[in-house]
């Protein structure tokens, strides 16, 4: 077991999915502090309940690990961070948030590629592509529809899952995938549902 500084968010971190934040409360620029000493990473898990200012939240049982990779200290105060995910991370028990949250974690296994989830991958990919295509007409989209993703399987299936256009809550079902293939099927499932559903939430916007 591992104790980690922990920071839970209003979203989830997948492994390999880049995290831009500004920090500015007092216990958590304390935190980044001890983690620049240490090992430069910290774990982070999505709010249950609760905000990510002034304490007082409850939190998900499972996150992830994030490595820093880039610091800037802003004239306000605040320090801008880029981190990505790394590994998933399990919550064994919350410690006490002094002065900031800490929680002794169980890292979980990487998912593995075997061959037969090539077709899955293909159609999943196709998937996510054709709805980020189609979500740019509604709205701004982070990423486009012909990004290019990594050459590695098990990499690119997670690449699939963090730039799909779906909400915190769907992204945790992703995290908690057991299997590579359970992740590249729920992936392509939620993001078929999140298109059939488009127009009926936005029906005044597309033009």
């Amino acid at each position: 077991m591992d104790v980690l500084p922990m920071f839970p968010l209003g979203s989830p971190l997948l492994p390999g999915q880049p995290m831009p934040l500004q920090v500015f409360e007092p216990r958590y620029l304390a935190m980044l502090r001890d983690v620049a000493e240490g090992e430069g990473s910290f774990g982070v898990v999505l709010i249950e309940r609760g905000f990510e200012v002034g304490g007082g939240d409850e939190r998900f049982a499972i996150g992830c690990v994030a490595g820093i990779e880039q610091v800037r200290p802003m004239p306000d105060g605040r320090v801008g961070l880029l981190a990505r995910g790394q590994e998933r991370i399990e919550i064994v028990e919350w410690l006490p948030d002094d002065p900031y949250p800490r929680a002794e974690v169980r890292r979980l296994p990487d998912l593995t590629w075997g061959g037969e989830d090539a077709p899955r991958l293909a159609e999943t990919e196709g998937t996510v592509r054709r709805a980020l295509a189609v979500m740019s007409e509604y709205r701004q989209q982070v990423w486009p529809a012909d990004v290019e993703l990594s050459d590695d399987p098990v990499t690119r299936s997670w690449q699939l899952a963090w730039i799909a256009p779906l909400g915190a809550f769907d992204q945790l079902t992703l995290l908690r995938s057991e299997s590579l293939g359970e992740l590249l099927e729920t992936t392509e499932r939620l993001t078929s549902e999140a298109l059939e559903l488009l127009p009926l939430q936005s029906p005044d916007e597309h033009e």
